[in-house]
């Protein structure tokens, strides 16, 4: 089919490339939104246990069956293997609407990009992959434009927490980092599908973001219910986040590293542009710079290595003969969006 339709796949690859940059943004800034709108709050850990149940609902009830059953009652101890960057994933949803609800949208989606360095870095120590100069630049060009964006900012509500929401994002980057090369570690030494890997992670998400409702919310869940505070936006919310994991095995599929670059530099220009209007969020001389050498070295990490040493030749040869059954985790953004997330956000 690929070699008989070469204009539709061209199509569709540009198509989900502006999808995803339109989910990517609408998601930070419609969480931003829900999360300072007057009135009653919804409960975070709940409308995480809501896109992990959507996530596995969208699988076929057959095949969901008949796979819980094996892989529960005769492959456990594979299953379990799975808990791990489950649980690290669960921590990572509830801490970006933690540092969404203290950071303007447009710092945290900035911000945010640090994962990118955690997975290089977590790649690195872990599956013993090599950067290229270009790389290494771009992860200090990085650094940097996140150091300077977060110089520029102020705090305007006493109802937000800058300290708070910094923490909670940089560690929702760590997590991210190394829940991503874990996963991939996983897959790699494993003939188990990525759809099989997807399900245990979305059984395991939904089991550990019940337990977290329980731990921090289980009192006034109790006292005013699971979908407290819950409007239309809020729903939108949760359905944006699930079919964030949908739409990266369509953009895996059909697109490549360089444009995904291309779709995250972009999402964080829509997001900033859209929160000058939506927040009254104001972009002075040090948030351009910073953000710009951020939007930058997102470009210059998703560069393919140039042809020379073995080792990169052998990690090249390694990376395509997975790309078919796996997506690509040099930036964590593509596979992340398969995992359970919130925010998932690329």
């Amino acid at each position: 089919v690929c070699f008989c339709f070469p204009a539709v796949n061209k199509r569709l690859k540009y198509i989900s490339l502006a999808v995803l940059v339109v989910q990517n943004a609408s998601l930070i800034l419609s969480i931003r939104y829900v999360r300072t709108l007057p009135g009653d709050r919804f409960f975070t850990t709940s409308a995480v246990v809501m896109a992990e149940v959507l996530k596995v609902l969208t699988f076929n009830v057959k095949e969901t069956v008949l796979f819980l059953v094996d892989s529960i009652v005769f492959q456990y101890k594979d299953t379990l293997k799975m808990s791990v960057p489950s649980l690290i994933y669960t921590l990572q949803n509830n801490l970006q609407y933690v540092a969404i609800s203290n950071l303007p949208a447009a710092s945290f989606q900035v911000t945010y990009q640090l994962k990118i360095l955690t997975t290089a870095l977590f790649s690195v120590l872990m599956l013993r992959k090599s950067l290229s100069r270009v790389q290494w630049v771009s992860l200090l060009l990085l650094f940097a434009g996140v150091a300077i964006v977060q110089a520029t900012f102020k705090i305007n509500s006493s109802n937000q927490n800058y300290m708070v929401g910094l923490v909670a994002v940089v560690i929702s980057c760590l997590s991210s980092g190394f829940a991503g090369v874990y996963f991939e570690k996983i897959l790699k030494g494993s003939s188990a599908s990525v759809w099989v890997r997807n399900v245990q992670l979305g059984i395991f998400g939904t089991a550990l973001g019940m337990l977290g409702l329980w731990w921090n919310d289980g009192a006034a869940v109790a006292e005013h219910g699971f979908l407290f505070g819950y409007t239309n936006m809020v729903w939108c919310v949760i359905f944006n986040q699930a079919f964030g994991g949908l739409l990266v095995a369509v953009v895996v599929k059909y697109a490549d590293n360089i444009l995904k670059g291309f779709a995250t530099s972009f999402s964080i220009i829509v997001s900033t542009v859209l929160s000058i209007y939506l927040f009254s969020f104001h972009v002075d001389l040090l948030f351009t710079v910073g953000a710009g050498l951020v939007i930058g070295a997102v470009y210059m990490y998703s560069l393919p290595k140039a042809a020379g040493s073995s080792s990169s030749s052998l990690i090249s040869s390694s990376s395509s003969s997975a790309s078919s059954v796996l997506p690509r985790t040099d930036g964590g953004a593509e596979l992340e969006a398969f995992l359970p997330k919130s925010v998932l956000v690329k």
